[in-house]
């Protein structure tokens, strides 16, 4: 039974994504990671795949990468190179960067488990807070690999929301984050707001945009109007694009609410299927001070109360909530 016990394990260290990466993992070199950046056009974040280059080589210089832009601009099945060595992909923009994201993932294909990371980026990603990106380094991609967690930075709202049945409070901003190939195997599609449920949420009045009997809690259209429209959450922050709520403007509106939605799900996704969130800033505390990561990840309260730096206290988010 032993030596049977130990063949299993040497085989189990020889499948790809497997003891592979973890063994590449170990020494922190190497380690292979495949970008997908959405973007839609360059007359928006004109610098950001450059700048996106420049925190790898700064920051990540050992990783072995590979970049595939998707361009919700140019039509499905485009395929022409780009700067930098990195592919440029016609994209599906019917769910923004949810729906290119599921582009690139069709356009990878089986490579998709050659891969120990997949970072998922936007070409927007260095907009509101951004400190958290200069905290990413080879150690904690090296962390991402050995453990099954999603890295990013998490935002939170001071109240719990609900979507769908679903109760949350935080979510990992979608616009830079490291996870694992097999979890996005697993995931299936990043479009969580389907046709369907799209007709089930939003009235088609700019005077009141959501059905009286939306799948939404009423604090969570508060806080998604207040950020689209308004002065933000309450939380100091304001979007950089807030716009009149028009007849003019209402199916932007409904676009940006549903990627909203789709971000907040993707994370509610990502958890339910056993993909614990982890705070970029808070990771990076812990690996300064002991070294790696623990093997239970705490939870993102504790998270945010256990960083450095923009440190969030436990009263502020006792809110019982996801």
């Amino acid at each position: 039974m032993r030596i049977g016990f130990r063949w299993l394990h040497s085989l189990l260290q020889r499948l790809p994504g497997r003891g592979e990466a973890r063994d590449r993992a170990t020494d922190a070199s190497g380690l292979r990671v495949l970008t997908l950046m959405a973007r839609h056009g360059t007359e928006k974040y004109t610098e950001a795949l450059p700048q996106l280059d420049d925190i790898f080589r700064r920051r990540m210089p050992g990783v072995v990468r590979r970049t595939v832009v998707i361009d919700n601009t140019l039509p499905p099945g485009r395929v022409e190179a780009g700067p930098g060595g990195a592919t440029v992909i016609g994209g599906d923009n019917s769910a923004w960067e949810f729906s290119a994201w599921d582009e690139g993932l069709r356009f990878i294909g089986a490579d998709l488990d050659g891969y120990d990371l997949v970072h998922l980026a936007t070409s927007a990603f260095d907009t509101l807070y951004t400190g958290y990106l200069g905290r990413f380094d080879e150690r904690l991609l090296a962390e991402v690999v050995r453990h099954r967690i999603a890295c990013g930075h998490i935002d939170y709202y001071d109240e719990p929301i609900t979507l769908f049945a679903d109760r949350s409070q935080h979510w990992i901003r979608s616009s830079f984050l490291f996870v694992a190939p097999a979890e996005l195997r697993e995931l299936g599609s990043f479009v969580s707001v389907s046709p369907a449920r799209r007709a089930t949420i939003f009235s088609g009045d700019p005077a009141a945009p959501f059905r009286v009997d939306a799948p939404l809690s009423e604090t969570y259209t508060r806080y998604v109007s207040d950020w689209l429209l308004g002065a933000g959450t309450g939380q100091g922050v304001e979007w950089h694009s807030r716009f009149a709520l028009t007849a003019e403007t209402l199916d932007f509106f409904e676009q940006k609410a549903v990627a909203i939605f789709n971000e907040h799900m993707l994370s509610l996704r990502l958890r339910t299927q056993g993909c614990k969130l982890v705070d970029t800033t808070w990771a990076a505390t812990v690996l300064a001070r002991d070294g790696g990561l623990p093997a239970v990840v705490p939870d993102w309260r504790l998270q945010l109360a256990g960083r450095d730096r923009n440190v969030v206290p436990l009263e502020k988010t006792r809110s019982r909530g996801g």
